[in-house]
């Protein structure tokens, strides 16, 4: 960009600053509002800034926000874990650099091009001004940093509703962007929320008519919130993924991903593996290595019964189980196991409680398949429709394509632990709202954009 360009922005940023009088935070911090109206009026007239920025001025911004993102990963982490009671700190670090490296930025921005004989078309993707978003409290900076980025790549500014539980973690993280923006010479409150984030404040946010797109990250009931308020939404809902196993799987290597899939950050990633359905030729050996190689716990039938009790107490998940570590688990129903242990596993019918339910914490049940069609059908039964994620381990590509068509998931991992679909591990950008429900699966920078047609006639042809 020239030097006479880049005063021009500057110069607008001050001259629309300087009239919007933008007002800080009551607490100090930036973004953060008592009153959701008063938050939605300010990443408002922040959005009257951003959009006369350049795609330059927009990159300047993100790429501060991914420096402090890794500055600030440890922080964020123990965060986290310390308000949620949720996860690992060690994990939480790997998932902030994760967001700071591969979630898209304006380069997920592009133009479609049609020239010929009659002129010139073009396809741009234009702001949608205002976007409202919740988010979980399972990944609450993750969720907020990855969401940010990707909307003001868009040219969109954003009011976050998060979940109460994790509201001192989402708060740092949205100041943090703002401190980011400023730093860049942007305006401040490119992202805000309220103090004190309630279902009414969800309501206000939603209905709001400075608000033409929402996008949430949660449990089913958010979703349909979301999609009943009679807005353009981006739904990313439950999923209970299934790991499949076949007898051509190197099931060595397969016991060793799905492990590390499944506990990654204590199960709490959405995309993680929540059970197992093995082909009875391969299950006796597969189940021989999660527990001699792979720091498994082999519950049993009592033991079963007895964590059904507690981590679906009343026939309700139990949210304070949900994220803790195998041995915090286990030792809720007074069984005391190595610091090694990192999953419990055992064998069950599909309809067992604890392999049916989505659970978000370290219980891998396996499900045995009289053959590759019983497993198929045993693990779509368990996907439950929800069109989210899903995984295999298999050397059979008719296996895996057949799979592929049936389970019908936004997600499909392929001989790897789940958090590869997130590009740990594998190629592809990270996002933390994979909106399976709604239809547009792993959202970026292009999802929170609008597609406009510039159509020029019989000129600019210049062949």
């Amino acid at each position: 960009m020239s030097s006479i360009s880049e005063n021009m922005v500057q110069e607008i940023v001050q001259e629309v600053m300087a009239k919007m009088q933008i007002a800080d935070a009551p607490t100090g911090k930036h973004g953060i509002f008592k009153d959701m109206n008063d938050a939605i009026e300010a990443a408002k007239k922040a959005e009257l800034i951003v959009r006369k920025m350049s795609m330059d001025q927009r990159e300047k911004i993100i790429s501060c926000i991914r420096r402090k993102i890794k500055e600030n990963a440890e922080v964020l982490a123990r965060m986290g874990v310390d308000e949620t009671g949720m996860g690992n700190v060690g994990d939480k670090i790997l998932k902030h650099h994760l967001v700071a490296d591969k979630t898209p930025g304006t380069e997920d921005i592009t133009t479609t091009a049609w020239s010929g004989d009659r002129g010139l078309t073009l396809i741009e993707m234009g702001p949608f001004g205002v976007i409202g978003a919740i988010t979980p409290c399972t990944n609450p900076s993750e969720t907020v940093l990855c969401n940010t980025i990707g909307m003001l790549a868009g040219g969109n500014t954003v009011v976050f509703n998060p979940h109460p539980a994790a509201i001192k973690t989402s708060i740092y993280a949205i100041n943090l962007v703002n401190e980011a923006s400023l730093e860049a010479g942007g305006p401040d409150n490119i992202a805000v929320t309220v103090e004190n984030p309630t279902l009414e404040t969800s309501n206000i946010m939603m209905k709001h008519k400075d608000i033409p797109l929402i996008a949430a990250t949660g449990g089913p009931g958010v979703v349909t919130a979301v999609l009943s308020s009679g807005k353009r939404g981006i739904g990313a809902g439950a999923g209970n993924p299934p790991a499949l196993v076949d007898e051509t799987a190197d099931v060595r290597k397969a016991a060793q991903d799905i492990v590390n899939g499944c506990t990654f950050d204590n199960n709490l990633p959405c995309i993680a593996e929540k059970e197992i359905v093995a082909v009875a030729s391969i299950a006796d050996e597969l189940m021989h290595y999660l527990v001699s190689e792979n720091d498994c716990y082999l519950a049993s039938k009592e033991e079963q019964d007895k964590l059904t009790e507690v981590v679906l107490a009343g026939g309700k998940l139990n949210r304070k189980c949900v994220g803790r570590s195998a041995k915090a688990l286990l030792a809720m129903i007074g069984v005391n196991v190595p610091s090694n242990i990192r999953c419990i596993t055992f064998e069950g019918p599909k309809e067992h409680p604890l392999i049916a339910t989505e659970l978000m914490m370290p219980i891998l049940g396996v499900v045995r398949a009289k053959d590759f069609d019983d497993a198929v059908d045993q693990a779509v039964w368990l996907e439950h429709g929800n069109r989210h994620s899903a995984h295999i381990h298999s050397k059979n590509i008719d296996n895996i394509t057949k799979y592929a068509k049936a389970i019908d998931t936004a997600i499909l991992v392929k001989n790897a632990p789940s958090y590869a679909a997130l590009g740990f591990g594998g190629e592809g950008y990270c996002t933390f709202t994979i909106a399976s429900r709604t239809g547009e699966g792993l959202t970026s920078a292009s999802t929170f954009t609008k597609r406009r047609r510039c159509v020029m006639s019989d000129s600019l042809c210049i062949r």
